[in-house]
């Protein structure tokens, strides 16, 4: 009986006007989209953690439709004087490009940068003496130039090999 009543109701379901079945599309995101945005791009550890593991399981976030491509440092070198920044750069072209999806990149640009500054200066944190000296005077470097010239991704569908470190 119970397998009748289950095939009734799937008839009934079938015979609905397509108008009346809610629209979902294919290739719509989840709701939570910009939430999952702006957890990944503040200016905590915890947020380019969180970042760095869904970026290394993309697949998961499929479903997002987030833009991970990167030309790492633009037009600036990956890993200045060797100082590594090539992963903070990434997470940075993330930011700007998934904003600027979404056309919300003018209201989040200032934190994106400070993001960027934020990581570049955990990198400096692993040196000490002249050297996190020199690496702190270049991410700031880095940091200024994005603030002042940084109006859109670079080659938005760009997606350089990442480079030896």
């Amino acid at each position: 009986m119970r397998h009748r009543f289950a095939t009734l109701l799937a008839a009934a379901a079938l015979s609905l006007p397509l108008a009346l079945l809610p629209a979902v599309s294919a290739s719509a995101a989840p709701a939570d989209k910009p939430q999952v945005l702006s957890s990944w791009t503040q200016t905590s550890p915890s947020s380019y953690n969180a970042w760095n593991s869904a970026r290394g399981n993309q697949s998961a976030w499929a479903a997002y439709g987030f833009d991970w491509s990167t030309d790492y440092c633009s037009s600036s070198p990956d890993n200045p004087f060797g100082f590594p920044f090539q992963t903070a750069c990434a997470r940075h072209d993330f930011g700007y490009r998934n904003y600027k999806a979404a056309g919300t990149f003018a209201a989040n640009k200032a934190r994106l940068d400070s993001g960027l500054y934020a990581d570049l200066k955990r990198v400096c944190a692993a040196y000490s003496g002249a050297t996190l000296t020199s690496c702190n005077a270049t991410a700031w470097t880095y940091y200024h130039a994005v603030d002042i010239f940084g109006i859109a991704p670079a080659k938005a569908g760009a997606n350089r090999a990442p480079q030896a470190a």
